[in-house]
C-alpha cells in the first residue's frame, strides 16, 4: 500500500505536522514487497529457500552505552539514573529530532502502524518510520499488525524515527558518538540513527513498556520467554543470551506464548509484547532447535549470516558477528499459544554458569528469588569476546538491565509479591558447566537440561527431597531419574573438592560485590536471599 500526494489522509495529515511535506511512502506493506525492495535496492540478498538475508553494517549488536532516556518532569524523580539509564535533554533531543526528520524528508518512506501487546488492556499503538525497507520487514515481524479496518484512523501513540545512514555530530547534538537511541517519554518518541542493528527498534519499545506497565498500569513487565502445557499451565523461562531461554522454551510438546517479552497482570494473566521472536541462529540445527529452524521460511529475516557460493545458510559460521540472528512472525511457530496464558504454576531462572558451582536445578524461596532475578547472573566462557580467557561474571539486573528505566528493586518487589500467598515454583537452572570450571569441565548436556525442567512441570519434584547448598543457601533437588546423582550435586561431579570450595566462594563474593549496588534500596528480606559468607 503506498502514498505520495494525497495530504487529505490521516497518515499524510499527520506526517505534515510532524514536519514532512508530501513525502512518498510505502504503508503496511507486506513481505513480498519488502523482501523484494531490500534485493532491489541491493541492501540483502535471497538464500537458496526464498528468505531475507542482510547484513547490519558496523554495528552487529545493539550499543549501550549510546541509549539515552530524555531527563524532564515525567521522568527525573522515576527513572534510576546512572551508567544503564543515561540522561538525555530536552532540547538536545529537540534539536537531533528535527535534524532526523530533515535527513528523512528525502527519503522514501517505509512506514507500519502496529500494536505492542497482545492484551488489549495494555496495548500500545505504534507509528514506525524506516528509512530501509528492512527494518519495516523485522518491524512487521515483532510487532503485532492490526486488521486493516483498525487502520482507518489509527492514532499512534508512540512514534519510531529509525534513520541508520544518519549520523549525529556528538560536539553539537551531545551523544556519545554518531549512532544514537534515544527516548522522550514526554514527545512519546524513540529516535534512532546511525546504526542499522535492528535490534534497537525491538528494545527501545521493551523499555518503553518496562517504565509505562509498573508505574501506570500495575503490571510486571518481564524480559522472558513463555509457554503453556496442555493442562493449561504457563511457564516462564527467564535467562540472558546463552543460557538457552528461547531454545527451552521452544518446546514441541507446550503452545509458545512468547519468547522474549511479556507483561503479568495485576488479575494474573501473561501477554506477549510483541508479533514475533527473534531468536539466535548461532550453530542452529533442525535436530536441536526444530521450531526455530521450520521457522526460517519466506517473511523471515536473517541478520549477519553468512551463506555459501549456493545462497545456503552457514548457521556455525560467526565471522561476521556470534550474534547471528532471525525474525520472524510468532505464525512461523506451529505450536502457538497466541499470546495469551493464565497466572505462570513455574519460573526458570536460566544461567549459564561458566564457573561450573551452581547446582543445575535448585529451588528458590521468595528472597531467594526476588535476590537472584535483580542480580540476573551469567557468566560468559573464554573465546566469545575479545580479552576473556577465563570465564567472566555477567550480572544484568532483571535479567534484562539495558531495557529497565526503574529502579531494579521495583521489579523484584513487585515478583516476590507473586509468590504471596500462590502455588508458584521458581527453580534456578544453571545450563553451564559441570565437573570444573570452563576448560576443565564440560557443558551441561540440553538432554538432561531439558529433563530436570520436564520433571519440574510435570509436578514430580513436589516431593523430591532438597539439600541446601552451604554457600549459595540454594535448595538443590537431591535425585531425578536418569540424572546421576553426581550432576545433580556439583561439589560431587569435581575431582577436586578444595578447587570447587575455592571457585564457589569467590564467585559468591562477585555476587555479594555486585548486590552492593541494590543494597539501599532493597528490603532486608531481599537480601537474605544472596550467598551465606562466613
Amino acid at each position: 500500500m503506498s502514498y505520495n500526494s494525497d495530504k487529505t489522509t490521516p497518515l499524510m495529515s499527520w506526517l505534515s505536522k510532524l514536519g514532512f511535506d508530501n513525502p512518498e511512502v510505502s504503508y503496511q506493506s507486506d513481505h513480498q514487497f519488502l523482501t523484494q525492495e531490500t534485493v532491489r535496492l541491493k541492501r540483502g540478498r535471497l538464500t537458496h529457500k526464498k528468505v531475507l538475508a542482510i547484513n547490519t553494517g558496523t554495528f552487529t549488536g545493539r550499543s549501550p552505552e549510546d541509549r539515552f532516556i530524555v531527563k524532564d518532569t515525567n521522568t527525573e524523580n522515576k527513572i534510576w539514573w546512572g551508567d544503564i539509564n543515561k540522561p538525555f535533554d530536552t532540547n538536545s533531543f529537540l534539536n537531533l529530532k528535527k535534524k532526523i526528520v530533515s535527513h528523512l524528508k528525502t527519503k522514501h518512506l517505509y512506514i507500519r502502524d502496529a500494536f505492542a501487546g497482545t492484551d488489549k488492556r495494555h496495548q500500545i499503538k505504534l507509528r514506525i518510520i524506516n528509512e530501509f525497507p528492512e527494518h519495516n520487514l523485522f518491524a512487521g515481524n515483532m510487532f503485532i499488525n492490526p486488521q486493516e479496518e483498525s487502520l482507518t484512523n489509527f492514532a499512534p501513540e508512540w512514534t519510531i524515527l529509525h534513520a541508520p545512514a544518519f549520523k549525529a555530530d556528538p560536539k553539537v547534538d551531545k551523544t556519545r558518538q554518531g549512532n544514537f537511541a534515544i527516548i522522550s517519554f514526554s514527545e512519546k518518541m524513540i529516535i534512532i540513527g546511525g546504526t542499522g542493528y535492528t535490534g534497537e527498534i525491538k528494545k527501545g519499545i521493551f523499555s518503553v513498556l518496562n517504565f509505562i506497565l509498573p508505574t501506570e498500569h500495575n503490571t510486571l513487565p518481564m524480559h522472558c520467554s513463555a509457554n503453556i502445557g496442555r493442562d493449561g499451565e504457563t511457564a516462564l523461562f527467564f535467562g540472558l543470551s546463552g543460557t538457552g531461554k528461547t531454545t527451552l522454551s521452544a518446546d514441541p510438546s507446550r503452545f509458545l506464548i512468547g519468547d522474549d517479552e511479556h507483561g503479568w497482570t495485576e488479575d494474573g494473566s501473561i501477554f506477549n509484547f510483541e508479533g514475533g521472536c527473534y531468536a539466535k541462529v548461532i550453530n542452529l540445527s533442525e535436530e536441536n532447535e526444530p521450531d526455530i529452524y521450520r521457522a526460517i521460511r519466506p517473511g523471515a529475516l536473517l541478520e549477519n549470516v553468512k551463506l555459501d557460493s549456493e545462497d545456503r545458510p552457514l548457521y556455525e559460521d560467526s565471522s561476521i558477528t556470534p550474534n547471528t540472528r532471525v525474525s520472524y512472525p510468532i505464525n512461523h511457530i506451529d505450536n502457538l499459544a497466541l499470546g495469551l496464558g493464565n497466572s505462570p504454576r513455574h519460573i526458570f531462572f536460566l544461567t549459564c554458569d561458566a564457573y561450573g558451582v551452581l547446582p543445575p536445578i535448585s529451588k528458590l524461596n521468595p528472597n531467594q528469588a526476588a535476590y537472584h532475578f535483580m542480580s540476573g547472573y551469567t557468566a560468559k566462557v573464554a573465546g566469545t569476546e575479545a580479552g576473556v580467557t577465563e570465564p567472566k561474571a555477567v550480572f544484568s539486573a532483571c535479567f534484562g538491565a539495558p531495557f529497565m528505566p526503574l529502579h531494579p528493586a521495583k521489579y523484584a518487589e513487585r515478583l516476590k509479591s507473586k509468590m504471596d500467598g500462590k502455588e508458584l515454583n521458581i527453580w534456578l537452572i544453571n545450563t553451564g558447566w559441570s565437573g570444573g570450571s570452563y576448560g576443565v569441565g564440560a557443558r551441561m548436556p540440553l538432554n538432561y537440561t531439558r529433563a530436570m525442567i520436564e520433571n519440574a512441570l510435570s509436578g514430580s519434584l513436589k516431593d523430591a527431597k532438597y539439600i541446601k547448598d552451604e554457600i549459595f543457601g540454594l535448595n538443590r533437588v537431591q535425585s531425578i531419574s536418569n540424572i546421576p546423582e553426581d550432576i545433580l550435586d556439583p561439589k560431587k561431579s569435581w575431582k577436586n573438592p578444595e578447587e570447587y570450595d575455592k571457585i564457589a566462594i569467590n564467585l559468591a563474593k562477585k555476587f555479594n560485590k555486585n548486590f552492593e549496588q541494590f543494597e539501599s534500596q532493597s528490603s532486608e528480606d531481599i537480601l537474605l536471599g544472596g550467598p551465606i559468607l562466613k
